[in-house]
Parts: C-alpha cells; structure tokens; sequence
C-alpha cells in the first residue's frame, strides 16, 4: 500500500501567537510604502522603525518591557530623513544598523539594559550613497562587515570599524534594489531588483557573478538564500499579477529548478529561512497569515506544511535568533510580527511530550560568534559559521567589549597647502562678485526697457 502523506516531522509544527500581555501594544510603527521588513532582533532587544516628526527615528525596545508603550518612551533620532531598515550585528546584541532616505546608514551601540534617552549620536556614520538607502546587512561570518543597498542602484560593502566603503558595485544593477542577502558563509550577496532580474555579487570585488530573470511581473520581489543547501529562493509576481515563488541554483541560472503560484494576494511577501530545521517562513504584506514550508534536497525540493492564520494584517516581521527560544517546549521558531500599532511574537512548536531534549529537532545552531575578523575577509579568506549546541540550555557568554570605531586622523595642512586654498577661495569670491555685478547691470537694463 503506497504511503499518501509524505513523513516530516515538521508536518504537525503550529503556530502559537503570545497573549495580549505579552505583546508589544501602542507602538507608533512608521506609515513608509517601502517595502522592507522595519523590524530586526537579537537575543536580547528588537528594533523597529516607527513614525517621527522632522526626522527618522527607530525604537529599541528589551523584550521584557511588555505591554502598552509609553508615547514618550525614548528612540533613536540621530537620522535627517524615515529610517527605511534596521539589522542588529549577529555577534553584538547591542550594535544595531539603520538605513535611511537621507543617503546614510549609521550604526548605533545600545546600552545595557535599552535606553533611557532619545539616542542621536551614533557610534559609526556611514556616507557615499546618493540617494536613499533602503536595505542593510551584516556580514554571517566576518566581524564589522555590512552591505548596504540604495536606489542609486549601488551595493556598497563597508569595513564599519573604519567606517570605509571598501567596495562598490557601481554598474551591476539597472534599477532599484529592493532586497540583498548573504549566503551561508558571507562570500556571495543575492539582490532582487525592480527590473524583474535577481542577481549575485562577488563582494570582494563587486563584480556581477551571474543574473537571471526571475519574476515578470511589474511589483515587487525578494531573494533569501537556502543556509548550506547553497540555493536561491525568490518571490515575486507573475504576469497575471499572481504571487510565485521560484528556486533557482546558483551556478546555473538559466533556468529555475521549480515554480508555483502562491495566490492572487496584492502584498510583497516576505520570506525567512531557519537553515537549522531547513523551514521556511513566508509573511505577506497585507495578510494576516503566515505559511511555512519544509526545502528538501530532492525534487521538487518545496514542500508546503500549513499555516499560521490571523485577521490582523501584516506590515513586517523577523525571525528571533536560535538560541532564544523556549527549547523545552519544543519551539523551533519565533516570529515577530509588526502590525499597524503593534508587535506580536508567534510561536512555532513542534508538538512532542517528551521532556528530553529533542537532538533532531535542534541541531547545532549558530553561536553568535564572528569567524573571521574583516580584515581576513577583505583579504580573501573564507570560513564557516560557528555553531554550538543547545542539548544544555543556552548559556550567554561574556558580553564583548562595546563597538569602538577607529578614529580618522585628519591630515595638517602645509603652509604652502594653507596658501593654496586662501588663494583659490580668493579667487572665487572675486568670481562670485563680478557676477553680482552683470546681473546688477542685466536687472536695470530690463526695468530701463519697460
């Protein structure tokens, strides 16, 4: 007798949201059309981009500061234009990043036990792009090492300790950038782009690696690489207007190795990949649902598991790190969901009653450590990341010592080079006057034709 229903034991894993209480309730979440994920977490804060005044502004909020947010509580304020992005460092819980549409990323180092007062002095600022920058990403692997993309069509990757844009990909994009992602290791970024192609950069010399046409539909996509399997997974939309996904192999992209239509839903979907349980967890912008699927190594590499379904629609979300979660209760994963007002924590279980730890469902995961300093990575080495085990519970290590960024010397001027620069700001004020001269002699021309 043939078996109908394939094996995973992933099969039953539900989703679970936290009570009312439990939630983070009375959050001014900002109204942006951007199409990013306006929210990031590490294992101790999580931060979200929220609606300000005369600026941009994100708040940090500790996990523990539950329930209704008071409106004065303090935020980040240090950008000129709405922060679009944020992305915490993995290897600092207290260094996070922000991206805005005023041209610049910044990087700012939380306190110890989260704010007490509006932040506006970064600990690194990040200037070169021209126009917006939309999205940010720390480097998996290497320590201080961040990708930043903007809709002057540019990938710049930066040694953030020195503040320096070590490499920029000038003419690989032909449109806006609308999401980047590392591959498992950090040697390779993965765009999508508004020009319907998906694209991978070799960021140690950005140079395109390989492109493909991806989705043909004219709104917008992402791309999100597959952990160790080494793949590309992409959403978008078709001609029709329908949401797709597509798996694509990265060293062949002429063609993909599966696609499906989804549904006819109007929202960007958001992808998220848990490369420890190989699930993938998939929000639309708009929706109050959640799916998830289970990516095998054989075809058709997808398989649909269920789905987490809610009347509260969705504005953003992200995954919580491994090493958060509630292993004794069998949790494999933890979304945090941005709504109009709000953010709502949702459990994904596996459902077991067994009290010992479940080594199958909880592989070695990420530790939270760099491999690899940025300078080794800029020099070419690569490595893979950490791991460790959660078999004993996790245990933090000794916070690191804070973000401290290299301090620019600037150069003195010679005397020679002091006179050189009198001279030439001498010589433009001159300029400048006998300007206002002509237009002096322009303006009482004309009013003596009248």
């Amino acid at each position: 007798m043939s078996r109908i229903v394939r094996s995973s034991k992933y099969r039953h894993v539900f989703g679970t949201p936290f009570k009312k209480e439990d939630c983070y309730d009375e959050l001014r979440i900002t109204r942006s059309a951007w199409d990013s994920n306006f929210i990031s977490a590490s294992s101790t804060f999580f931060a979200v981009c929220v609606e300000a005044a005369g600026g941009g502004s994100f708040a940090v909020l500790d996990y523990k500061k539950t329930g209704k947010s008071d409106p004065n509580s303090p935020l980040v304020t240090g950008h000129k234009g709405p922060v679009l992005d944020v992305d915490f460092s993995p290897f600092n819980d207290n260094l996070v990043g922000s991206a805005s549409e005023d041209c610049t990323a910044k990087l700012w180092s939380i306190p110890e036990g989260g704010l007490t007062e509006n932040m506006t002095n970064p600990a690194q600022n990040l200037s070169g792009h021209k126009r917006k920058v939309g999205s940010l990403k720390f480097n998996p692997v290497a320590n201080n090492v961040l990708a930043t993309a903007s809709t002057d069509y540019a990938i710049k990757i930066w040694n953030v300790e020195k503040g320096d844009a070590v490499h920029s990909s000038e003419g690989a994009h032909a449109d806006i950038i609308q999401s980047l992602d590392w591959n498992f290791n950090g040697s390779l970024i993965a765009t999508s782009c508004k020009d319907k192609k998906i694209r991978i950069i070799d960021p140690r010399t950005a140079k395109l690696a390989s492109e493909a046409e991806a989705h043909t539909g004219v709104k917008g996509s992402r791309v999100c690489w597959l952990g160790h399997k080494d793949k590309l997974f992409s959403v978008g939309f078709s001609k029709t207007s329908e949401r797709e996904y597509a798996l694509w192999d990265p060293r062949d992209m002429s063609k993909s190795l599966g696609r499906s239509n989804i549904d006819s839903g109007s929202g960007l979907l958001l992808p998220f990949y848990d490369g420890d349980n190989a699930v993938l967890y998939m929000g639309g912008k708009g929706d109050g649902n959640i799916r998830y699927y289970e990516i095998v190594d054989e075809t058709p590499f997808i398989y649909y598991l269920s789905e987490y379904k809610s009347n509260v629609p969705l504005r953003g979300m992200c995954l919580l790190p491994k090493r958060s979660l509630a292993i004794n209760e069998c949790e494999i994963a933890r979304v945090l969901k941005v709504s109009v007002k709000s953010v709502e924590p949702i459990a994904f279980n596996v459902p077991r009653k067994s009290d010992v730890f479940q080594d199958d469902i909880y592989p070695d995961c990420f530790a939270g450590d760099p491999s690899l300093t940025a300078s080794e990575w800029f020099g070419g080495k690569d490595a893979e990341p950490k791991t460790i085990s959660l078999s004993q519970g996790f245990v933090a290590k000794p916070k690191s010592a804070s973000f401290v960024p290299e301090v620019k010397e600037e150069k003195a001027l010679s005397e020679k080079e002091l006179k050189d620069e009198v001279e030439k700001l001498q010589k433009r004020v001159a300029y400048l006057e006998a300007e206002l001269v002509k237009r002096d002699h322009k303006i009482k021309e004309l009013e003596g034709s009248k």
